[in-house]
């Protein structure tokens, strides 16, 4: 029977494209066989279910033609242990209580709901889904690099905390470490300072099986950081581990980054995540309802999913903010309800230009458009040029070029003035507050 197995996995081999046979079919192995049925195991309780709605059809089919007969096929998860998984039972160094989030090796705790399952797959965000799901699996790939690439709130940490999650939960010997780029930097800086970086390398070159990076568009200029990188990342390759970048720029597009680094993140298979569409939006907000364990009327979720089409983080805002306000004045979910908090969140996308957001900043903070796109240095006029240039890139849907090309810049400036404010929104009380009232003013229609 097992050998009928193999010719009928030919057979599919032949029907569907190779990076999904790969993916999906291969793992596939014969369980058990009765007089009117076999069974079939799957390594995960998410291959059993794609293959299941992807292709139990096309086995069934297959199976029939091959036995002359029709049988009632059944794919139950049956998962191989290897040693190390054997020897883990002894010693599980990363056993977590079911209710807490996952606690890699090093870095950031990973958020229990960034899991696979929780992601909703569309047309814009599938084929990184799969990059990412592929990478987390045990199947030898040449490609063990992965560069995510999506504005923010588009999923970019769900997919890459979802790697983590996968690998150390099926394989929890592995060291996982999931940090951002600037945490990475940090912690180079203290290594340096505290003559401690022979640990620091040895920490990142020879134990970490999986290196999660995000926002690495943050080493812009960070030359000494670059290169430390470079090398962690040539050890890791020729170790066959695993990593994944994200980032909202690509890496062509990433101001004052060594050659060396940007031919490394370039080898990375590079997948984009857009905006999700309306379908995709109303399956978000179900998902997670669902999770959370909101109930709301189908109405609600289709207007919620038209009026907040910014991101995913959008979304949710908008869904906590409806269940909340539900809650706190124990009134019905209803559109009413949710237009109230929607009329709050949305942003006013038609009136809000990149000449209106440039007039607005230079009426507060006293300068003339031409001087805002002068070649002036004086802090007077690069302060409001470069709070400008981040409004411009979080309020509109213009690139990066086109923005660069309004301020008279290029982009690769326009990119390096976006990362300046959003350091300094993290270490300057100032900039905070003259960003979140410029905010307000542009959200209320004030302008």
């Amino acid at each position: 029977m097992e050998a009928i197995w193999k010719e009928v996995k030919a057979k599919i081999k032949e029907r569907i494209p190779g990076h999904s046979y790969r993916m999906w079919i291969e793992p596939v192995e014969f369980f058990e066989a009765g007089e009117s049925h076999i069974i079939l195991s799957c390594p995960n309780f998410f291959s059993k279910k794609r293959v299941q709605d992807c292709y139990g059809r096309m086995i069934e089919s297959e199976l029939d033609q091959a036995l002359g007969k029709k049988c009632n096929l059944r794919i139950e998860i049956f998962k191989k242990k290897t040693d190390a998984e054997n020897h883990s039972m002894d010693f599980n160094p990363q056993m977590i209580l079911p209710v807490a989030n996952f606690q890699p090796f090093g870095g950031h705790l990973l958020r229990r709901d960034f899991t696979f399952e929780n992601f909703v797959v569309s047309g814009s965000n599938n084929f990184a889904y799969s990059a990412a799901l592929s990478l987390a699996s045990q199947n030898h790939s040449n490609q063990n690099s992965l560069f995510l690439l999506s504005k923010t709130g588009m999923g970019k940490s769900h997919l890459s905390q979802a790697v983590g999650h996968r690998i150390m939960a099926e394989r929890p010997t592995e060291r996982v470490f999931y940090m951002t780029a600037e945490d990475f930097t940090n912690e180079m800086v203290h290594a340096l300072r505290n003559d401690c970086i022979a640990r620091f390398k040895e920490k990142y070159r020879n134990q970490c099986d999986t290196l999660l990076l995000e926002d690495v568009h943050f080493l812009t200029g960070k030359e000494q950081t670059q290169n430390e990188l470079v090398s962690t990342i040539d050890c890791l390759y020729e170790a066959n581990k695993k990593i994944i970048f994200s980032s909202c720029c690509q890496p062509a597009d990433i101001p004052k980054l060594n050659e060396k680094l940007r031919s490394r993140l370039s080898y990375s298979l590079i997948s984009s995540i857009d905006p999700p569409n309306f379908k995709a939006r109303v399956q978000i907000l179900k998902k997670k309802s669902k999770g959370k364990g909101y109930r709301l009327p189908d109405d609600v979720i289709e207007y919620l999913a038209q009026e907040l089409n910014e991101n995913v983080r959008q979304l949710e805002s908008g869904l906590d903010g409806v269940a909340a306000k539900s809650s706190l004045l124990c009134e019905p979910i209803d559109l009413r309800l949710a237009e109230s908090v929607v009329k709050h969140i949305a942003r006013q996308h038609k009136n809000i230009t990149i000449d209106v957001i440039k007039k607005l900043v230079c009426n507060e903070y006293r300068i003339s458009v031409n001087e805002m796109v002068s070649h002036s240095r004086k802090q007077s006029v690069v302060r409001p040029r470069q709070i400008a240039i981040y409004l411009s890139r979080q309020y509109t849907d213009q690139t990066l070029q086109a923005i660069g090309k309004s301020f008279n810049r290029y982009h690769a400036t326009a990119l390096h003035s976006i990362g300046t404010v959003e350091r300094e929104l993290k270490e300057n009380c100032a900039v905070q507050k003259q960003v979140e009232f410029l905010r307000r003013k542009l959200e209320s229609g004030k302008f």
